[in-house]
């Protein structure tokens, strides 16, 4: 959608209704920016009793389980609801976790809110999309399905500077008021999804209510046309995410399947994709999912503050300044990272991202191995604080724009609904794991968790050098003949079958952009 045509006249409903729906992702930013923060305030860490490393990841991480186990069950509560009721009773329970954390009077308390507001962001995050892809008409979809990305940006920024804000209140309301305020705009984004967020027509009408679903057509005002467009988009068995391709169509950053017909059992379903032919490139996608969370960003955003603190930033408001300075950064390169994704090419950014990232980790453990870092002295510091910033601005514009595309865009039409939620179950359990151990990692030691993750990114751009197949400039149908007449042959095994289906993708990109020279 051209942005004049917006000035120039009211827009349709259905972009009201993709925004509205977008600010989901606000709600998980703002969680993201303000718990790193509120665990390192004096006032908290006195109420929890100082707590160890070890407990201090627990606290962080134990959001990330309890969602990643809702997020399963979240296509079933959309089925039987509709998207707006299951977006809305997500909020509601996320909501109720975050009330709970600021209300807490232990530890145990704080705990138990942290596991309550995960089962709730599982239940409506995976949704988002979901409901995005129903509404909205394919030339315009591209455009929508940057709005929950970017606003968890913009959350991540509001998190932050919360915090910041409320550090020197100088008492327990300095680290409770930003869970209340959190706990505050998900009940009102759940009263307004209830309320003005209209059912999605595509669900009315497999639940045979026709009329209900015309009705919401045009509060929508989605053309005619289009209506059909969207619900040809949909295989008859499975919601799928809109995966991008050449034509530009654009996925989820988090995926949820939803059953609606099922001509083959759940378990044949899911055994499919441990197939001869889609297996490979699960396994391609798990690795990459996992190794997105395993280069250590959410390492950074939850625990900036601390990173900050270590490098040398001696006061709170410092630290805070500082963590709330690279979420503005994160949100500045967000939309630009986004628009030229296809520009680039899948593997071009994964290697190059993965070498840029290498070198910000290898070069801050090595200034903190070889001890050029010291508190209040010395430019070792500032180059760490740089080189984190260059870590996430690098992140932002490779790994998080295009690697849960590309785990999605290569399975299996078949199997893309289970392999992507497999390669995202990957992604929530390193999560956890990176968010659990970082403190501890941090605490033994000044540069091994830099090391780590250093050698992580790397090995994931040595493994896509020769294993990740680049699909720029091809359709999903195009992705999946390559792969299916490559696959016929016997080289589907392992590493050895990703190599050679990479090789053949590679000659089939460069033979058609040497036709394109020569008919130029």
């Amino acid at each position: 959608m051209q942005l004049r045509n917006l000035l120039q006249q009211k827009p349709p409903g259905y972009v009201w209704a993709s925004v509205l729906c977008s600010l989901g992702g606000f709600l998980f930013g703002i969680d993201t920016g303000i718990i790193g923060p509120v665990t390192v305030m004096e006032d908290f860490t006195r109420y929890v009793g100082n707590p160890t490393p070890t407990v201090h990841g627990l606290i962080v991480s134990s959001i990330l389980i309890p969602a990643a186990v809702s997020s399963f069950f979240a296509g079933r509560v959309a089925d039987a609801l509709g998207r707006p009721r299951g977006i809305a009773i997500g909020a509601f329970v996320f909501g109720v976790g975050a009330a709970l954390e600021g209300a807490s009077m232990h530890i145990a308390m704080f705990i138990v809110g942290r596991i309550i507001e995960g089962v709730g962001e599982g239940l409506y995050l995976g949704m988002l999309m979901v409901y995005i892809c129903e509404i909205s008409p394919p030339r315009d979809r591209g455009a929508f399905s940057m709005g929950p990305q970017l606003l968890t940006t913009l959350g991540l920024v509001t998190g932050f500077f919360t915090c910041y804000g409320t550090a020197n209140v100088g008492s327990s309301l300095s680290w409770r008021l930003p869970f209340i305020l959190l706990a505050a705009y998900s009940l009102a984004y759940s009263t307004a999804v209830l309320v003005w967020l209209p059912p999605s027509p595509r669900w009315l009408t497999l639940h045979g209510k026709t009329k209900e679903a015309s009705d919401a057509w045009e509060r929508l005002g989605v053309p005619a046309a289009d209506r059909e467009k969207i619900l040809e988009q949909y295989d008859a068995t499975v919601v799928e995410p809109a995966i991008p391709d050449a034509r530009g169509d654009n996925s989820t950053a988090h995926t949820s399947s939803v059953t609606v017909a099922t001509p083959k059992s759940k378990k044949a379903e899911f055994l499919d994709v441990f197939s001869s032919d889609a297996r490979p490139r699960l396994f391609l996608a798990v690795f990459l999912m996992g190794m997105q969370q395993l280069s250590g960003i959410d390492g950074v955003l939850y625990y900036a503050p601390l990173l900050f603190q270590q490098a040398g930033l001696s006061t709170t408001e410092s630290t805070f300044l500082a963590s709330g300075v690279s979420a503005i950064l994160i949100f500045a390169v967000t939309i630009p990272a986004t628009l030229c994704a296809d520009r680039w090419g899948r593997r071009t950014q994964t290697i190059f991202g993965g070498l840029g990232m290498t070198a910000t980790m290898f070069l801050m453990g090595g200034l903190y191995a070889g001890g050029a870092v010291s508190a209040g002295a010395g430019a070792g510091r500032w180059v760490v604080v740089v080189c984190i910033y260059a870590f996430a601005v690098l992140y932002c514009v490779s790994w998080a724009v295009g690697i849960k595309v590309y785990a999605a865009e290569i399975q299996p039409q078949r199997t893309r609904a289970s392999a992507t939620s497999l390669a995202h179950g990957g992604n929530w359990a390193t999560n956890f794991l990176v968010a659990l151990v970082t403190p501890t990692l941090l605490a033994r030691s000044s540069y091994g968790a830099y090391f780590l993750f250093g050698g992580c990114t790397l090995l994931t751009a040595l493994v896509c050098w020769f294993c990740m197949p680049e699909t720029r400039g091809l359709s999903l149908g195009e992705i999946e003949q390559a792969f299916r007449r490559d696959g016929g042959r016997g080289h589907g095994r392992g590493v050895s079958g990703l190599r050679k289906w990479a090789k053949a993708l590679q000659r089939k990109v460069a033979g058609s952009r040497m036709s394109a020279a020569v008919d130029a």
